[in-house]
């Protein structure tokens, strides 16, 4: 009769989980007004008129957190490489969510520069022989920008959340995406799952996998939906689904700029983001673009590109950029990195495997 029991639960929880996942789908729809994927040369061939035409075309594929700045940094790189060369540089822009973009580009989308969410999103291009495995042979470990996982909240923090233990409080109802799809949702939950270990440490003395587990469990309980990706939940957000959000510090930051009446609640315990850029090196060479496609990789971690990312809300892996904005990123007392829970390749293996942790939570196991 208990096994009986156990099964109903179970199928009861697939069932919620799928009906989530389908209004994470129909949220996902509203996000690409949002959020949009075009350039000006994607925008002209919609409308059946011309592209516009340069010296030279660089095709990036991004992720969809990072879509204004890099639109803000484009004709920063454009002025100086006609300044340099006498060079008129086209682009042409893709927004995805991370895994997605990274898929895309497995799957044929032939970009010459990827900026991704996380590095395991790299490393699928790298396992595709797209890129090359020195990639992070550049600066900060071929990292352009980090961030931390924080928790929105609707003005004036109505609920009093403070960390995630609070987003599993009764009644509240959180938002995050889906980590099958987003680059994003995978620091969601590993920033959730880290925060239950670094508990675990202060009660037991030692990082306890099953506490954490339950942690997880008792925040995910609260999921009013799934999305695609980060910027799907921050539109879902905005249209008024929830009372919480996890998400990007970045993605906040900038909509609160723009006028959004949110909270920022950075949670003692959360973890660092790191968010990787590298040049798709099949593609560039292909297209004979390797040269323009190095240049504007390397103009990423400029004092230029690096102060624009910081307006957006990133906080920059250049030092001296980092310098003058530290006082709108300080850094949270509990904070923690990939390496604490064991490396990309563990959290792959314990998180997101077919019978990982997650996958577990998802089915009610």
């Amino acid at each position: 009769m208990k096994d009986k029991d156990q099964r109903k639960r179970s199928a009861s929880t697939i069932q919620r989980s799928k009906r989530l996942l389908s209004l994470g789908m129909v949220l996902s729809l509203m996000a690409s007004l949002f959020a949009g994927c075009s350039s000006s040369a994607d925008q002209a061939e919609a409308s059946g008129g011309t592209a516009p035409q340069g010296d030279v075309t660089l095709v990036i594929g991004a992720y969809s957190v990072v879509k204004d700045s890099v639109q803000d940094i484009i004709p920063l790189f454009q002025k100086k490489w006609k300044e340099e060369t006498g060079q008129t540089v086209t682009f042409q822009e893709s927004y995805e969510a991370s895994g997605t973009q990274a898929r895309a580009i497995v799957g044929g989308f032939e970009a010459d520069v990827a900026l991704l969410s996380l590095e395991g999103d790299i490393d699928k291009l790298t396992k595709a022989e797209l890129v090359n495995k020195d990639w992070k042979d550049k600066p900060d470990g071929g990292m352009i920008t980090t961030s931390v996982a924080v928790i929105g909240t609707r003005e004036r923090n109505p609920l009093g959340i403070r960390s995630f233990a609070d987003l599993a409080k009764p009644g509240v109802k959180v938002l995050y995406p889906n980590p099958k799809t987003s680059g994003g949702a995978q620091w969601d939950i590993n920033a959730i799952y880290g925060a239950g270990l670094k508990e675990s440490e202060r009660e037991e003395g030692k990082k306890d996998p099953a506490f954490a587990k339950a942690f997880l469990e008792s925040v995910h309980a609260n999921i009013e939906s799934l999305d695609k990706s980060g910027r799907a939940s921050m539109a879902a957000f905005e249209y008024g689904v929830g009372d919480a959000l996890v998400t990007y510090e970045n993605e906040l930051v900038a909509r609160i700029k723009k006028g959004a009446k949110y909270e920022v609640v950075v949670p003692d315990d959360t973890i660092l983001i790191e968010n990787p850029a590298a040049v798709v090196d099949r593609n560039v060479d292909k297209h004979g673009t390797r040269e323009v496609a190095e240049a504007f990789l390397d103009f990423l971690w400029s004092q230029q590109a690096q102060e624009v990312f910081a307006e957006n809300g990133f906080r920059p892996t250049n030092p001296e950029v980092y310098a003058k904005f530290e006082k709108d990123y300080p850094v949270p007392s509990g904070l923690f990195d990939i390496e604490y829970l064991g490396g990309w390749g563990e959290v792959r293996d314990t998180l997101y495997s077919k019978r990982g942790i997650w996958y577990q939570v998802l089915a009610g196991i």
